[in-house]
């Protein structure tokens, strides 16, 4: 666990060492320091992840990723898959973090819920990669929306953007070999399971009503 603290305060220093955008207001307002990542919730050693885009109003207040609208649509699914029932109790959503990690592609909450550049994106990239890699113990990554998959696009170019065309993407799925680099300069290897979904927001109004039945389509693919 030291380790895991170790690499959240590498990202705050990072954070801290020149400005990005950031919704400050919203972390004021919650009572967090705006450059306090939050990572994860969930369980390192579990098999499968659930990796987002960046973090809402909500996953600020609650410290947690994937806490809001559209990941209560998540937690609701797996909450059903597991205990075969349907709940809206936020504290039982929470007791399907033993079986989950999630994660985002940047641990911090852009003003206005707008996407974080490239830029951005670059910039925290190696963390998230040492934390993919190096700390979380599983191999199953379900992405959801474009810019979560597309995270993925630099580690195999060419066959994951024709994999993304293909009108099954949200069936299929995809293995690629997820890299990093660690502090004294040595390279390692995770091969990762993709599993894309659509993002689950109630803007999402092609998929948002059918996120629940292909949620439930995936977790039967899954080893978890």
């Amino acid at each position: 666990m030291s380790e895991i603290i170790t690499l959240i305060e590498q990202i705050k220093q990072e954070a801290e060492q020149a400005d990005f955008p950031l919704d400050i207001p919203v972390y004021h307002e919650a009572g967090l320091t705006p450059t306090q990542p939050i990572l994860y919730t969930g369980n390192l050693n579990s098999q499968l992840c659930i990796f987002g885009r960046d973090l809402g109003r909500d996953e600020v207040f609650a410290r947690q990723p994937l806490y809001g609208a559209a990941g209560t649509l998540v937690r609701q699914g797996f909450y059903y898959a597991i205990h075969r029932q349907n709940t809206t109790d936020k504290k039982l959503l929470e007791t399907i973090c033993t079986h989950l990690l999630l994660t985002n592609t940047v641990p911090y909450k852009p003003p206005e819920n707008k996407a974080y550049s490239q830029k951005v994106k670059k910039r925290f990239r190696p963390f998230i990669e040492r934390f993919l890699v190096l700390h979380w113990k599983g191999n199953q990554i379900i992405t959801l929306g474009t810019e979560a998959f597309t995270w993925f696009t630099i580690y195999d170019k060419e066959n994951l953007q024709n994999f993304w065309q293909r009108g099954d993407r949200y069936e299929a799925k995809i293995e690629i070999n997820l890299t990093t680099i660690d502090e004294n300069g040595e390279k390692h290897e995770k091969l990762i399971t993709l599993l894309p979904l659509p993002h689950p927001s109630p803007l999402n109004i092609k998929y948002y009503s059918k996120f629940p039945q292909m949620l439930q389509q995936r977790i039967a693919q899954l080893d978890f």
